[in-house]
């Protein structure tokens, strides 16, 4: 996706090898514009899908998840990272985070997602595909069918994207990144 590739150039932040910051329009201060181009071009990608629901972690995933829901007109959970007192039957998975390098569990209630879903997955970063594995935990448990994974953006120099694809996952990221550092950020062709 040429629009955010651009934007990731212009307005990106790399402060340390590997790490990039696009929280001034993704994952903090929303660009709604962006994020709704985002959804048209996840729901375009996965048209052929049939998913009956979309599956994202909290915080950041929220907005391109809602967005992809939005066009294609199905129900959107997000994974919670704190179970509510009012939350009786849930889904559960650990997930590591690198950034905070901490380990949480999320979770969904059991009653978002049945046998019978084809569910989708979007989220903003795919890395070492943590998050990932844990939304496929979720899935796997629920007994419902995994038909794809969206990321908005792919650091492809780290294994999570090389894992989810052996295991012959769906795989679309919009902006995949092949080097990252301090000076220059190189997408993949």
């Amino acid at each position: 996706m040429e629009l955010l590739k651009q934007r990731i150039l212009r307005d990106g932040k790399c402060p340390s090898e590997g790490v990039l910051k696009v929280d001034n329009f993704i994952n903090h201060q929303l660009d709604a514009q962006l994020l709704m181009m985002i959804g048209v071009e996840f729901a375009r990608r996965f048209a052929y899908s049939r998913a009956t629901k979309i599956l994202t972690i909290e915080a950041s995933g929220i907005a391109p998840a809602v967005m992809t829901g939005y066009c294609m007109g199905i129900p959107v959970i997000f994974a919670k990272k704190t179970r509510p007192c009012t939350m009786d039957n849930v889904l559960q998975s650990q997930v590591h985070s690198f950034t905070k390098d901490i380990n949480y569990n999320i979770v969904v209630n059991s009653e978002y997602i049945k046998p019978n879903d084809r569910i989708l997955c979007i989220d903003d970063f795919l890395a070492y595909g943590s998050a990932a594995e844990s939304l496929i935990d979720i899935v796997t448990q629920s007994g419902a069918t995994l038909v794809g994974m969206g990321f908005v953006i792919e650091k492809s120099f780290q294994e999570g994207g090389k894992k989810l694809r052996d295991k012959g996952i769906h795989v679309e990221a919009l902006a995949r990144i092949e080097e990252l550092t301090n000076e220059h950020i190189k997408f993949c062709d």
